[in-house]
């Protein structure tokens, strides 16, 4: 009780020091109290805040991390949908041209161990000196392997066929021995006699085993292929995101100010403009 007659008496005593100091101003004339608010009222000068413009997105820069890892610009300028999508699709080509690439070499290395214990120069050689007439010196030293026996230069002046065989370990060589017919002699199940045009299983088993490697490398080589349209791609896409970004939302901030009686008070504002 005693509390509450305390706070009532500050109540009237602060209103009483509040209707003094008015008193002191105003003398309860309508014309000398307008007179008096008039000549007291001191103009501020408005103060000018220049607006921030929201961060715009940079369509070089989206289009740049775009060719460099495609998605990135996506993901720079806030598509972050198209950009998890180039990004794994990035990822599926280049798995596949690893993954195929390394399935050819391995095949690649598969066939040329077959021809290696297939196909022979020697024989190949023989053939020449055999039906063409050919005088190609073979070294009799059966412990050698066969492409050391021949004198290559030699082998290859009787030759003549459309091509010309290159030395072993050569990626031509592996490829004439079992693409052109002239060469079907060399294996080690030829049994036609001068009628090379005639080939034997191992020759065919050997052409299947080489266009398995092919087509192995033809899978590496069109993901290889589909990685830079990947890129390209991405890059075009990332710079639509940016100019549809910078487009579609304009975000401005600014101090606005508010000018009263006596004083100016800033009231921070935020402008958002969607277009459609």
């Amino acid at each position: 009780m005693g509390i509450r007659i305390k706070l009532a008496l500050m109540v009237v005593f602060l209103a009483a020091q509040f209707l003094a100091a008015q008193n002191e101003m105003f003398n309860g004339s309508l014309a000398a109290d307008t007179k008096t608010a008039f000549e007291s009222y001191t103009e501020i000068s408005k103060i000018n805040v220049m607006p921030v413009q929201g961060s715009k997105k940079s369509v070089v820069l989206a289009g740049l991390l775009s060719l460099l890892l495609p998605g990135a610009g996506e993901f720079y300028a806030g598509d972050y949908l198209k950009a998890a999508a180039f990004i794994a699709l990035e990822a599926a080509i280049v798995t596949t041209a690893i993954v195929y690439d390394n399935k050819g070499d391995k095949q690649t290395e598969i066939f040329e161990n077959y021809a290696d214990e297939n196909w022979s120069v020697v024989r190949y050689a023989e053939w020449l000196n055999t039906y063409h007439n050919a005088q190609i010196p073979i070294d009799p030293d059966a412990t050698l392997p066969s492409w050391e026996r021949v004198d290559w230069n030699v082998l290859n002046s009787f030759e003549d066929g459309s091509h010309k065989l290159p030395r072993h370990g050569n990626q031509q060589y592996y490829e004439l021995i079992g693409k052109y017919w002239q060469y079907s002699a060399g294996w080690n199940d030829y049994t036609s006699g001068i009628n090379n045009t005639e080939l034997s299983p191992n020759y065919r088993s050997y052409s299947g085993m080489r266009g398995e490697a092919n087509e192995l490398y033809n899978v590496a080589s069109k993901a290889v292929i589909g990685i830079y349209i990947n890129h390209f791609l991405s890059l075009l896409d990332a710079v639509w995101s940016a100019v549809s970004y910078n487009k579609d939302i304009a975000v401005t901030t600014r101090l606005r100010t508010e000018q009263f009686a006596n004083k100016v008070e800033f009231v921070p504002t935020v402008n958002i403009r969607f277009n459609f």
